[in-house]
């Protein structure tokens, strides 16, 4: 997550199989089994819990509160406040491991930084020298390490969002300040990962939606280096509607036809609400957008503001989000299982869940997972 004023907030993300269909008013049932949950074969839902060990145990109480959805997706955010967090020294990696482990159909999604002080503010010039050391292969050794940390876990065959939301004005590791030189820095990584023997990633390049600070399209490296083209996408402007987030410059439906032209899947590893609050509309309209289009996977942020299931403060929301996804034929009614209270973890009055700011030293030092101020 990439957001740029910050409620920091964790990363994890778990995945059900469910069909998402939409009608003009409330939500319809999902014929059973339209996306093969437990047998791999369909769409990866998720849900951003926590970005450590406490997200794999949180899958259990949302898979509850759907009911049953098997949740097939787990998806966490590597620090980006110094290189050896980004080599993988986080230890919650080893509880991602043994959840990845216990199925085979299961699929692990990291977020991963290019560049260390990835919230610290710096400055373009900066930034240009760095993406130009990273172009010259500077820091290619610190993914071999990342590569091989993860490959030694078990965790060989990992979705890899490499430099999220690029085309933001926030990150260190954006593209606008040097377009040329990002896109070779991505191309070093991803041989540098590549190099390790065993290994099987799939490299996922997911810009925000919209023109942002700069075209998403200018900075893809090349089909060769990446598998995925995904996009985070919040209820905000630009597109005042949902028909305006499909249909503006670098919006929903350019980011559709520019997988389909390259010959890539697509995903949606940041989605959910924001500006515009409860909006259940957008909700339902974002759930079939999923349901036609059929991701790999795609992970809704859930934490307040944007999420349903650790967020009290969107009830209308919610309901859509848990009508569509329940397992079997959808359309729970309200009440059941509560929302998870207790230590660190938000409830059902809209607390934040707890994030890398709080164990590294603030929100200019996390992985990049809590809001920003304009997303």
């Amino acid at each position: 997550m990439s957001r740029r004023g910050r409620w920091m907030a964790g990363a994890c993300a778990s995945t059900a199989a469910v069909v998402l269909l939409a009608t003009g008013g409330a939500p319809a049932p999902a014929p059973h089994g339209a996306f093969g949950g437990g047998s791999g074969k369909g769409v990866a839902v998720g849900a951003y819990l926590h970005y450590g060990s406490p997200g794999v145990d949180r899958m259990q109480g949302l898979s509850h509160w759907l009911g049953g959805t098997d949740l097939r997706a787990g998806h966490t955010y590597l620090p980006g406040d110094t290189w050896t967090n980004i080599e993988g020294a986080p230890d919650s990696l080893h509880t991602w491991a043994r959840w990845r482990k216990e199925r085979s159909d299961r699929l692990f999604v990291l977020n991963v930084p290019m560049l260390d002080r990835n919230e610290a503010g710096v400055p373009d010039a900066r930034v240009a020298e760095l993406l130009r050391a990273g172009a010259e292969g500077a820091y290619d050794h610190h993914f071999r390490r990342l590569a091989g940390r993860l490959v030694s876990l078990g965790l060989q065959d990992t979705v890899i969002v490499l430099g999220w939301e690029m085309n933001g004005f926030n990150y260190t590791h954006r593209c606008k300040p040097d377009p040329e030189s990002w896109k070779r820095y991505w191309r070093n990584i991803v041989s540098s990962m590549r190099s390790v023997r065993g290994q099987r990633f799939r490299f996922d390049f997911a810009p925000n939606r919209g023109p942002d600070s700069i075209a998403w399209t200018k900075c893809y490296p090349g089909d060769d280096v990446v598998d995925i083209v995904g996009m985070d996408s919040y209820d905000q402007p630009p597109g005042e509607s949902f028909e305006e987030q499909v249909t503006q410059p670098y919006g929903l439906q350019q980011h559709i036809d520019f997988a389909r032209e390259h010959g890539k899947r697509i995903s949606y590893p940041e989605w959910g609400l924001f500006r515009n609050g409860d909006n259940a509309e957008y909700m339902r309209d974002m759930l079939a957008w999923i349901a036609d289009h059929k991701p790999l996977y795609h992970s809704i942020t859930d934490y307040c503001p944007h999420g349903v299931w650790q967020c009290g403060q969107n009830p209308r929301s919610a309901q859509v989000f848990r009508e569509f996804l329940s397992s079997g034929r959808g359309g729970r009614p309200a009440g059941g299982p509560p929302r998870p209270d207790g230590d660190g973890g938000p409830g059902g009055a809209g607390r934040e869940a707890a994030g890398p700011g709080a164990l590294w030293g603030g929100p200019a030092l996390g992985a990049g997972t809590g809001p920003r101020a304009r997303k």
